[in-house]
């Protein structure tokens, strides 16, 4: 009997602990409250979500109805803070958050000024970021824009300063950075032009067996006779050993030419 009892309690015990179910959102304020679609409870007896926390805090919301709103009003943030809510729930339903995007950052960011220097150094400032949201910079070249490198972005509304060391091709260039947000949708800044004293290059043999030369580093692809890429990378050559015998289009520089793999 006793050792029934003592099963029962321990039963009891697990059903408590397993008694409660939390979602659990992070991400950054953005000026914009969740609204949460709320069940009844499998019992049938009461409303699903029983407590909401923001940053560790209890709100006030009502959460007896089949949906409510919960609001940051309260809790004094800025965009940009970041957030972390918490809906706990009975273990026998779910709620469900209707619009769990405003609390990912979007990209908003700001152009203050944009500069490339002597050196190589592509400077950038921005505001008005309310997010971390990685910078992506992108050089064009061969008619397209390519990736050339990311910047961690800070994600504060005051300015913000970065830097990023490129790799200039003879002539004219054209540097850009972009964001890509939760919506997937790009958010570009304008192109800022740059006179390189980097000499024009040249490539031999146009007939090679086993390596493309360059008159100096450069990036470079090489594409075969489909259109698609065998290689790509930096340097003043280009191992071709292994790529079958054909025409071969080469972009390096600012321009593209052909050889041929013999």
């Amino acid at each position: 009997m006793k050792r029934l009892i003592f099963v029962m309690l321990i039963s009891l015990f697990a059903l408590q602990v397993n008694a409660t179910g939390v979602i659990v959102l992070e991400g950054h304020y953005q000026g914009k409250n969740l609204y949460v679609q709320n069940p009844f409870a499998g019992s049938g007896v009461g409303f699903c979500t029983f407590e909401v926390t923001i940053n560790g805090e209890v709100t006030t919301d009502e959460v007896n109805s089949s949906a409510f709103e919960i609001d940051f009003a309260n809790f004094q943030l800025k965009v940009g803070d970041p957030v972390i809510v918490k809906i706990k729930h009975k273990d026998d339903c779910k709620p469900k958050v209707l619009n769990p995007e405003v609390l990912k950052p979007k990209s908003t960011f700001e152009i203050v000024s944009m500069k490339i220097g002597k050196d190589g150094t592509f400077d950038w400032v921005t505001k008005s970021e309310t997010g971390k949201l990685t910078f992506i910079v992108e050089q064009f070249r061969w008619n397209k824009w390519i990736k050339v490198g990311e910047v961690d972005g800070n994600g504060t509304t005051a300015e913000n300063n970065y830097q990023f060391k490129i790799t200039p091709h003879s002539g004219e260039n054209k540097f850009r950075v972009k964001q890509i947000d939760y919506s997937g949708k790009p958010r570009y800044s304008q192109a800022s032009r740059y006179i390189s004293v980097v000499g024009e290059m040249t490539f031999s043999p146009i007939k090679a067996k086993d390596f493309v030369n360059f008159t100096g580093e450069t990036l470079f692809e090489v594409y075969d006779s489909y259109g698609n890429i065998v290689k790509k990378g930096y340097g003043e050559k280009v191992d071709v050993i292994n790529l079958k015998k054909g025409i071969y289009y080469l972009n390096y520089d600012n321009k593209t030419d052909t050889f041929v793999k013999k």
